[in-house]
């Protein structure tokens, strides 16, 4: 980058300018201050109080454009469930009533008083726990699997029909054949996981490999590079902002799929706590427990975004 600096024609005249106010106006600054203050120094001098000014104006827009629009989004969710709560009775409970159930929950969330009985802190981990294990499993199979899928053409038309055919198929479809085969309700719902995760890691990491410039493989060629380091220099580099993304909606998908998929097997698990408290009529504890979820989607989505934008790679214009 050429960069280029810029001198005023009143700094380019002074060391020549005359002491005559008439003919040089940066020595009637000089005088008035009555200091030898050149024209730079008058010019920084005016420019400075505009960088606190600057500021407010962005500490400003940061309130307007970003807090502003989140906190009455907030705001309009808990009018509305208050008025819900107004029109409904005793059905649904207010959002005061709900804050105090979950301080309640919250002051103790490890307890446990025997299987059926724990506490949120215990059931989260539970779930989170599955979905690691389901989660890590189909990373293991899919994202290798979209790496032959996107290098081989013949691999790509073999795999595609049953990737189209299977894809669409509710994840809790596969849960009564996890059962069937696993007979254990954990190893059923980490296979369902499984099923639903992998779709995702194998098509975005096949497409990230299909898009790798044909002249990267030009020079592979040329170069005659093993298949080895063809994978570990050309595609992985390229092929991990695509292969992130897969990994993000899996991820996302997978903790969705966990809590129905606890509804219907039972155990220690937020998707079993929300179904026990549905049992029990304890519809306070359902409203804190979709928050629950909701916040911990959120965090696992946050996190997984944070790592896929350090490993993005932009193209940098002069």
């Amino acid at each position: 980058m050429v960069s280029a600096v810029f001198h005023s024609p009143l700094d380019a005249a002074a060391p020549q300018a005359p002491r005559d106010a008439r003919s040089a106006p940066y020595s009637v600054a000089a005088h008035a201050n009555g200091t030898g203050a050149t024209a730079t120094n008058s010019m920084n001098n005016q420019t400075t109080p505009a960088g606190p000014a600057a500021r407010r104006q962005w500490d400003a827009s940061l309130i307007w454009q970003g807090l502003l629009p989140p906190l009455l989004g907030l705001g309009l969710l808990v009018l509305v469930w208050e008025l819900v709560s107004m029109g409904t009775g005793a059905s649904i409970p207010s959002p005061k009533d709900t804050l105090a159930q979950a301080v309640q929950i919250f002051s103790d969330p490890f307890y446990s008083n025997g299987p059926n009985d724990q506490g949120i802190g215990w059931n989260i981990l539970s779930s989170l726990q599955r979905v690691a294990v389901g989660f890590g499993l189909a990373a293991a199979v899919g994202i290798p699997a979209g790496f032959l899928i996107g290098r081989f053409t013949f691999l790509s038309r073999m795999f595609n029909p049953l990737i189209s055919l299977l894809r669409p198929v509710s994840p809790l479809a596969w849960l009564p054949i996890g059962l069937l085969v696993f007979k254990g309700a954990d190893p059923a719902a980490i296979w369902t996981i499984f099923i639903c995760s992998i779709w995702p890691m194998i098509i975005n990491t096949a497409v990230g490999v299909q898009r790798v410039p044909q002249d990267y493989m030009n020079v592979a060629r040329v170069l005659n590079l093993s298949e080895w380091k063809i994978v570990t220099k050309i595609l992985f580099p390229s092929v991990l902002p695509y292969m992130l993304t897969g990994v993000r909606l899996a991820v996302g998908t997978a903790w969705l799929v966990i809590v129905a998929a606890e509804m219907l097997t039972g155990g220690v698990g937020i998707g079993f706590w929300v179904w026990d408290e549905w049992n029990n009529l304890n519809v306070k504890n359902i409203i804190v427990a979709i928050f629950v979820i909701g916040v911990v989607g959120l965090v696992l989505e946050f996190a997984l975004i944070k790592l896929a934008t350090a490993f993005t790679f932009e193209e940098v214009k002069n």
